[in-house]
């Protein structure tokens, strides 16, 4: 240990108030042991006969070192009031509210001033719950204790603190410094002289992730009592600045909640605000000072809990807090594996005879079967399919999937009806009104709402205009929110490739999903081109389409239909959009089942397009790999055929 620890060991042992001899006595042997002024002022600056530091100043010059008194004389008058010299002791314990324990570091003039309080405190005795302060205030001892009737009387501020309730203040479970309160109305309440709170403070209840901040312990006695949550004592309202912002540091996800009394209203909003915390206020027509112990007193502890609790605010909105949110991570709630998820919204789009509506009624089936669609797990559930287009031609994709697959959905509905969501809410609240009833007569909740088309379900509104398309999206999102389904659109692709679907692009904004279905020589593919909560944009799903006879039509003609076959899929086109007569090539060569050759194609062209343009644009499919040409024979590229 060091000499200066030791003498400011014994210095901070001495009330600063005592009396005027016994003080210049005291600053005589700390100057001839060496000690500076700064260590003299600062011990004698929390006295309660404090004259000045100029005074302090003086009284210290005037001090003659080479006099009979020296720093031995400190130190029997320290030994004469129960101070024990530390370098003579073992290292002590200081035990916290929660009694750790960790040893007493004596680097510095603050963990001196700590170790007299610690000096104290072990004098002191657990109180108990018949000490007239902790009655006057219905209070409990708990972490309490009180100074004994002893050989050893303190002194503070001229007061015997005899019987006084002795409140500790920890920093970090390491006693700072000792608050004193008289067991007798009306008195006082006493810090021990010479040491500092520094960021302590006393802790009422268990911690929890509400904590009210209260000036003294009365109050906070009050407060935990009322709500049950954590009280912290700051030890004055000068305090509650530094004490709000430590525990804000501390227990950064806690709310806080400042304790106002009557007549400080105005620094606790400011408290409040600094810590982004709430404050609580005293009714205006109390006196000056009155605090939550005078409340409770006046109305009772459930008129307290009600002026401490949070107000309820009703907000119009939905809001949850970033530190409300459950530590364990929830992932999204997906109706087709990597593909949708549920109650969101999500379009589908493609050219005209791209095969986009075979694709969504083939995975629509998956969910209504509650099987596995293209080797991915499906929540099953009800589909509504609003097929605003055209329900003939949806009757008929739905016969042929059933006798492919030799099955008979269930719980797919198919609404006939024409659809407006662009005009009035009139068939929006139809829609909703029709999910729900079908729930209750499949008694299967509703997961899948399709809608066919967008520009069906739209008429009227201009496709390229926010202010329409717009009021479209706004129907379509209350229907899935209302529906708690997801609502997926089919649309159309845009002239430009490139540019995605066709229109707004508020529209793809405004969906969490978007998947593109493309029709190439190479083979047929939809491509998740928007994900929002999942990790798969950029897959590719390939596919292509078998046929399947139905029957005849009444002119004994064979009337089919096709259904999805899952396959590899293709490479990924990176030319750029097909031509009108690269597309007529494109399908005229699927509609053969064997290769032709070059000048029989463009024949077959004649009339329709110029013969120049027909090479030029069959040149440029073979370059793109499209096609192949070998010695004018002409193939489509077989990837993903059947």
């Amino acid at each position: 240990m060091s000499d200066i620890t030791r003498l400011l060991s014994a210095l901070y042992s001495f009330d600063a108030s005592c009396s005027r001899e016994e003080w210049v006595r005291i600053g005589m042997s700390i100057k001839a042991a060496g000690l500076s002024f700064d260590d003299f002022h600062n011990w004698s600056k929390d006295a309660s006969n404090y004259r000045g530091e100029n005074d302090c100043k003086k009284v210290w010059e005037s001090f003659d070192a080479s006099g009979g008194i020296t720093e031995a004389t400190l130190f029997s008058m320290a030994i004469l009031r129960g101070w024990q010299d530390p370098s003579k002791t073992p290292a002590r314990l200081i035990s916290g509210n929660n009694h750790h324990q960790e040893k007493v570091s004596q680097k510095s003039c603050n963990e001196a001033k700590c170790m007299r309080a610690f000096d104290i405190w072990e004098r002191c005795i657990p109180v108990q719950c018949n000490h007239d302060y902790i009655l006057r205030k219905q209070g409990r001892p708990d972490g309490l204790r009180y100074y004994p009737s002893s050989e050893l009387p303190l002194i503070i501020s001229g007061k015997d603190v005899t019987d006084y309730l002795v409140v500790p203040c920890w920093e970090d479970e390491r006693l700072q410094t000792l608050q004193f309160i008289s067991p007798n109305k009306g008195g006082k309440k006493l810090n021990l002289s010479g040491a500092s709170f520094n960021n302590g403070y006393f802790t009422i209840g268990a911690l929890t992730d509400m904590i009210y901040v209260c000036e003294g312990i009365g109050q906070a006695w009050a407060v935990n009592k009322a709500v049950g949550f954590t009280a912290v004592v700051c030890f004055g309202a000068g305090r509650m600045m530094r004490i709000a912002k430590v525990l804000r540091t501390k227990y950064p996800g806690a709310h806080l909640a400042i304790v106002s009394d009557r007549g400080k209203e105005k620094q606790c909003s400011e408290v409040a605000n600094a810590i982004s915390g709430q404050w609580v206020e005293m009714p205006q027509d109390k006196p000056l000072n009155y605090d939550a112990n005078d409340y409770v007193v006046e109305y009772g502890e459930s008129a307290l809990c009600n002026l401490l609790s949070p107000p309820i605010v009703e907000m119009p909105l939905s809001v949850i807090f970033a530190h409300d949110l459950h530590e364990d991570f929830t992932p999204p709630n997906e109706l087709v594996e990597g593909v949708l998820t549920a109650e969101d919204g999500s379009i589908l789009y493609g050219d005209s005879n791209s095969g986009k509506t075979f694709f969504v009624i083939d995975l629509a089936c998956a969910i209504a079967r509650g099987v596995d669609w293209m080797g991915r797990k499906t929540e099953p559930g009800l589909v509504v399919y609003l097929a605003a287009e055209s329900p003939a031609s949806v009757r008929r994709r739905l016969q042929a999937y059933q006798k492919h697959h030799n099955v008979r959905v269930m719980n797919f509905a198919i609404v006939q009806s024409p659809i407006d969501l662009f005009d009035g809410e009139t068939d929006t609240d139809a829609v909703i009104q029709v999910v729900h009833l079908l729930q209750k007569q499949c008694g299967q909740k509703a997961r899948l709402i399709v809608g066919d088309t967008l520009a069906r379900l739209s008429a009227g509104a201009n496709e390229n205009a926010g202010q329409d398309m717009g009021l479209v999206v706004r129907h379509f999102d209350r229907i899935r929110n209302e529906c708690n389904a997801h609502f997926m659109l089919i649309h159309h692709s845009g002239k430009n490739a490139a540019a995605g679907a066709r229109g707004w692009s508020g529209v793809r904004a405004a969906v969490d999903t978007e998947i593109e279905v493309t029709d190439l020589p190479s083979g047929r593919c939809a491509e998740i081109t928007k994900q929002r909560d999942l990790g798969t944009k950029g897959i590719r799903i390939g596919f292509r389409l078998d046929t399947v006879m139905l029957g005849l039509t009444k002119w004994k003609s064979p009337a089919t239909s096709c259904v999805v076959v899952p396959v590899d899929a293709p490479p990924k086109n990176t030319s750029k959009r097909l031509s009108e007569i690269e597309g007529a090539i494109v399908e005229y060569l699927r509609s053969l089942d064997k290769p032709i050759k070059k000048s029989e194609l463009v024949r077959h062209f004649k009339g329709q397009y110029v013969p120049s343009a027909v090479y030029r644009e069959l040149k440029k499919l073979v370059e793109a790999g499209q096609v192949t040409d070998y010695m004018g024979v002409i193939s489509k590229v077989l990837i993903g055929a059947n």
